[in-house]
């Protein structure tokens, strides 16, 4: 597999009324359709988008829609539903037909089939459930990563960067964080990245120069580099500054320690620090917006939940509400076809 996926802003649409739910399906359509989904594709997303938001307002009060294009050699759309309600039994609600609350009842089962991947977490602070779809037509590797990416006060200008780049058993993974917000901090997470998409799988603290130079002039930032390599099943980290990355495996969770600085103004060279036998385990790198007293053992049975899942829910859950924010989460296992 060999993939570039660069940074762009999760789409949010807010569920607290029922003309939202109309607004919704048109929203998610029009998407479908710019992704170049036919009229029975995107009519199977406006079908699961009206239950999902429909479900929200009935079981929660209210929630988000959270929306993404998907990059790939088949383009495709994610579409996630948020909400803080109380939750529900997950055996129940994939049955056809059932219905607590008056909606459509097509059930989870049903929205099962018409997305090409699903997977749902619910307990008592709310539910988050991730649809995936690509034309039916389509035979599509679902990547097991997640992101989700918000600006401060939905300003079009995000400071926060990621990128992510994949040839065969090689993943490459980079978060900017450009001091402060706005259109100056956005400047400097952008030249970051360029630096990055040159030379992805290089050396990684010589990638750190090269981001580094580019950085030069601008106001600067945090930037963390992962690089993982399944065959020789070993990870590959160097940061500065304050992004947040952790390493989550069965029974243990390990933080990668990254160093003080700011890159394109003055930082102290370090090397990489390697870490060995992390096949199956999973990478979570996120920018300050999001609070750092998270812990997976607190959400039974999510770290085996999709990745998109799993970034949804510490969004939810741990966003400090006063700066850009950034999750990215990934399984680290082979990306080869």
């Amino acid at each position: 597999m060999d993939l570039r996926l660069h940074s762009s802003l999760t789409q949010v649409l807010a569920i607290e009324d029922t003309s939202q739910v109309g607004h919704a399906r048109r929203v998610a359509q029009k998407l479908a359709e710019q992704l170049g989904f036919d009229a029975i594709d995107s009519g199977r997303v406006a079908l699961v988008v009206t239950e999902l938001a429909s479900n929200i307002l009935k079981h929660a009060g209210n929630g988000e829609l959270h929306l993404r294009s998907l990059a790939g050699s088949v383009a495709g759309l994610e579409v996630i539903a948020i909400d803080r309600g109380q939750g529900f039994d997950l055996n129940d609600c994939m049955a056809d037909g059932f219905s607590t609350r008056g909606t459509q009842g097509i059930g989870l089962g049903s929205i099962l089939r018409q997305a090409q991947v699903f997977d749902v977490y619910t307990d008592n602070r709310g539910t988050v459930l991730l649809t995936r779809f690509h034309p039916r037509s389509a035979v599509v590797k679902d990547l097991r990563l997640g992101v989700t990416q918000h600006s401060l006060h939905n300003d079009p200008a995000c400071g926060d960067a990621w990128e992510v780049a994949i040839a065969g058993q090689q993943v490459s993974l980079l978060m900017i964080d450009g001091l402060g917000h706005g259109p100056d901090a956005k400047e400097a997470a952008q030249a970051g990245a360029v630096a990055f998409n040159r030379d992805p799988f290089g050396d990684s603290g010589l990638l750190l120069d090269d981001i580094h130079r580019e950085m030069h002039g601008t106001r600067g930032g945090a930037v963390a580099i992962a690089q993982f390599d399944a065959a020789q099943d070993h990870l590959r980290f160097i940061g500065i500054g304050n992004i947040g990355a952790t390493l989550i495996g069965e029974g243990k969770s390990r933080g990668l320690a990254s160093h003080p600085g700011i890159v394109g103004l003055q930082y102290r060279r370090i090397p990489a620090a390697g870490y060995p036998q992390c096949v199956g385990q999973l990478l979570i790198l996120y920018s300050d917006g999001l609070q750092s007293r998270w812990n997976l053992r607190d959400y039974p049975g999510l770290m085996y939940r999709h990745p998109a899942i799993i970034a949804a829910v510490l969004h939810r859950d741990y966003c400090r509400g006063r700066d850009d924010v950034t999750v990215l989460v990934t399984a680290l296992e082979t990306f080869d076809d």
